[in-house]
């Protein structure tokens, strides 16, 4: 089964587009007619520079306004449709796209449009080739790929098939599952495209808010289940409409199109295997168990203050590195390295981003699977020289550049710690902290769809509803992403300008990739003590805070008091309570938070961020903070 790409979907010019495209591993493209005619070679010489590329056309979109058309116009809609046939021959292809007619003086009728269609098939057969109908979610006489394949079938003809778009089908509700009855070999072509639930115009919505199957809310999956259970085996194709995606990177749309859809095929390949997706195997998503290590790149003095500050934080040296200047620093589950190495891959993340986390360790059920599916889907493997007694771990790119390792125990790579590290004395006990609960990338907003595809398409994750950050001076836009059990969370904060504080971290650090992590604690009023004992600075919060949540909760008397007197932040839900407790802001603008969740709250205390910024912004406006 081919994979294709509309034209449209990316942005540049058209050489720009059909370079991306091939880099990123499709088989062929639609050409949309106006990247053509915007673009000044010739026919011949179109076809002959998208073949160079190890491309095909797979199909020539879009004819618009032919069937059902008054006299004069339905002679008028003939010889337009044989200009085209003289410029796809020219072209080298052999399909062409026919939407349904929105033409205000088209009359309906399915058989006066099958009439029309088997007239067309003769025309195009006579020239060796074929005609595809497409039923628009806003065609005037046909909106419904039901009555589409009702034209095709009556018009009985040949080189007349149906075009099958699932945004066209699920973006008014249609019953994907009737597609089951279309014979595979009527199908001349399918289209894919995922989107928002919105509630808005079905054509607004088609031409600005498509995006990549997962990327959105439609059930893209179930109705790719149907197109393969008719013995469909020709292209499946993305058609994207994006306005974020039109000014976007033209290699990175190209790229995370391809992950989409080799993702798409999988997921499909294994709920409903059919003969027609030969594509190559890969592994399935990779369970995680939970975030191994995070790794800082550090020097100097600020590494000195980074290690004061998880010093305070209750974390003790457990090791250090065999052979480089690492220092391992532990409590309960969590694992924090700190690298001062003055070569190789952190000290190029310390040149580029100062104090950094620069590498986060996943614990996974098979580290050599998870590589292999990332690569798969178009990730970049990261490695560098081992030194003496160092594991091989598998590790991709990630984030800026970041690296992801993967560790796992059925190939020993868990034991990196006892091998790798020699271990110091026990140090004191903690301050209750027990595990990573999330992790916090900040990143342009305009890579957020781009990053959330990275994740729920590697890993076994889940999305939640994006959500707005109030910052005092602008807009962040976050969303999360979770493993069922919770065993790993992250959240993914894009930021639209510098002047918001996630945007000026990203200024400030040129582009580092995590700004906060989240530790958590099973009594946050337990660690609050036991840091503030140990000379931990929370973040102040201003009194007002405390007294808007007497007034939004029902909270007792010594509760609230307890709550401002360590700075603690709360939230509840139905579900359960939240509680928040943040480090000061550190290296450029990164801090930690200590959480507790009680009962199955599922969020992260989105209600809270305004209030934690601002204080934040206060603090690094009147102290500053050193950068590195």
């Amino acid at each position: 089964m081919k994979t294709s790409i509309a034209t449209v979907s990316v942005s540049g010019s058209l050489p720009e587009k059909l370079e991306a495209i091939a880099a990123a591993g499709f088989d062929g493209i639609e050409i949309f007619e106006q990247d053509f005619i915007a673009h000044d070679g010739s026919p011949r010489d179109v076809g002959e520079m998208i073949r160079a590329m190890g491309l095909e056309i797979t199909l020539f979109q879009p004819f618009r306004d032919f069937e059902g058309l008054p006299a004069p116009l339905r002679a008028k809609a003939f010889d337009r449709a044989e200009r085209k046939f003289d410029l796809m021959q020219e072209l080298g292809t052999d399909l062409i796209l026919v939407c349904s007619s929105c033409h205000l003086e088209a009359l309906g009728g399915i058989d006066r449009a099958a009439a029309d269609f088997h007239e067309l098939g003769d025309r195009a057969a006579r020239r060796g080739l074929r005609v595809g109908f497409e039923a628009l979610a806003w065609g005037r006489h046909v909106n419904d790929h039901r009555d589409a394949w009702e034209i095709v079938r009556r018009a009985d003809h040949a080189n007349v098939g149906l075009i099958l778009d699932s945004f066209h089908t699920l973006g008014r509700g249609i019953d994907p599952d009737t597609i089951r009855r279309i014979p595979g070999d009527k199908i001349f072509f399918v289209q894919l495209a995922d989107a928002p639930r919105i509630d808005m115009d079905l054509l607004y919505w088609s031409r600005h808010f498509r995006n990549m199957p997962g990327e959105g809310d439609l059930d893209v999956t179930g109705f790719m289940q149907t197109v393969v259970a008719t013995g469909y085996a020709g292209p499946i194709s993305l058609e994207i409409f994006n306005d974020q995606f039109r000014g976007g990177s033209t290699r990175t749309v190209a790229e995370d199109g391809y992950r989409s859809l080799v993702a798409l095929l999988d997921d499909v390949r294994r709920k409903e295997p059919a003969p027609a997706l030969d594509l190559p195997q890969m592994p399935a998503r990779a369970q995680v168990k939970g975030v191994s290590f995070v790794e800082f790149a550090t020097r100097g003095d600020g590494a000195t203050a980074l290690e004061t500050l998880l010093q305070t934080l209750g974390f003790t040296p457990a090791g250090r590195h065999i052979s480089k200047q690492l220092s391992l620093w532990t409590q309960g589950d969590i694992r924090i390295v700190v690298n001062r190495e003055t070569t190789g891959y952190a000290s190029s993340a310390y040149t580029m981003h100062g104090t950094t986390v620069c590498d986060v360790g996943l614990s996974v059920d098979d580290a050599t699977a998870a590589v292999a599916r990332a690569t798969a889907l178009g990730a970049h493997p990261f490695s560098q020289p081992l030194g003496p007694g160092e594991l091989d771990i598998p590790a991709i790119r990630g984030l800026s550049g970041s690296v992801l390792h993967f560790i796992d125990d059925k190939s020993g790579l868990s034991d990196v710690w006892s091998v790798e590290f020699t271990p110091d004395q026990p140090g004191e006990t903690g301050a209750g902290l027990t595990r990573i609960d999330h992790l916090a990338q900040t990143m342009s907003y305009d890579q957020m769809l781009s990053w959330s595809l990275f994740y729920t398409t590697l890993f076994g994750m889940r999305k939640s509803p994006m959500v707005d950050v109030v910052d005092p001076d602008g807009l962040v836009r976050s969303q999360a992403l979770e493993t069922p059990d919770g065993a790993f969370r992250i959240t993914l904060n894009g930021a639209e300008t510098h002047r918001t504080m996630a945007g000026n971290f990203l200024a400030d650090s040129f582009g580092a990739s995590v700004q906060h992590i989240a530790l958590a604690t099973d009594d946050i009023f337990a660690t609050s003590q036991a840091l503030a004992a140990r000379g931990f600075e929370p973040l102040p919060m201003s009194p007002n805070y405390y007294a808007d949540l007497a007034a939004r909760f029902d909270l007792a008397t010594d509760l609230l008091a307890r709550l401002e007197a360590g700075n603690i932040l709360y939230d509840e839900d139905a579900t359960g309570a939240f509680f928040q407790l943040y480090s000061r802001p550190y290296a450029g603008g990164m801090f930690f938070e200590i959480v507790q969740r009680t009962s199955g709250y599922p969020g992260y205390g989105a209600p809270n961020a305004p209030f934690r910024i601002a204080a934040q912004k206060r603090l690094m406006r009147h102290k500053g903070i050193p950068k590195r």
